[in-house]
């Protein structure tokens, strides 16, 4: 199971978060976040993919930021058109569609995106585009129609081993599951060694 470390921002802290090697960690483009990024952060070293999350930005921006942040993965989280995400194929990136989910999600809206995109990801529908703090009800998975693989996200915290397990079982392709407000200090600043006993505690859940 892939663990993403997103919205990251204090340089130290970025560098000893990869000292553990999460396999993805997120950056935020998005000015009307408090986790925006707006200096140039630091190498990562190859085992760590650099994700760029952004919401309604330009083509031109979006290149910018992974030409300045060498940029492995796009992650889009507003309205983002199939064409649009498609645009991004010239481009040698991961593309990660997001989805707010809530009650009544329809998945039907996914299949557009099937052969733009490497990844979806399913987060909660909240007021601001991500970082709310709250589950999505996550037993809706069972009905998801596809087999493209996904990233879990949403207010996940410490507590939520067993049932990330139990959604595994259901044989479901998830493929990595995204953390962010739950394991701050404060916005943007992560406590690695709660991040360390999570993912420990997650894999030996999956592996029992």
């Amino acid at each position: 199971m892939k663990l993403k470390v997103c919205g990251m921002r204090s340089s130290k802290n970025i560098i000893n978060l990869a000292r553990i090697m999460p396999d993805y960690m997120g950056f935020i483009f998005w000015e009307n976040s408090k986790r925006f990024v707006s200096n140039l952060t630091p190498d990562l070293g190859e085992p760590v993919k650099k994700v760029g999350v952004f919401v309604n930005a330009s083509l031109e921006y979006i290149k910018e930021c992974i030409e300045a942040h060498k940029l492995k993965a796009v992650q889009l989280h507003g309205n983002e058109s199939p064409e649009q995400c498609g645009e991004l194929g010239e481009v040698d990136v991961e593309v990660i569609k997001t989805f707010a989910v809530h009650r009544e999600f329809d998945f039907s809206e996914i299949a557009v995106y099937e052969s733009v995109c490497d990844y979806f990801l399913f987060d909660t529908k909240g007021e601001l585009r991500g970082g709310n703090g709250l589950h999505f009800d996550w037993t809706i998975l069972k009905d998801y129609p596809s087999k493209k693989p996904f990233f879990l996200s949403g207010g996940i915290g410490p507590n939520d081993c067993v049932a990330i397990a139990s959604i595994i079982k259901l044989n479901l392709p998830l493929y990595a599951i995204d953390v962010n407000s739950k394991f701050e200090i404060e916005p943007g600043f992560k406590n690695i060694q709660s991040i360390k006993e999570f993912r420990s505690k997650l894999n030996n859940e999956i592996s029992g």
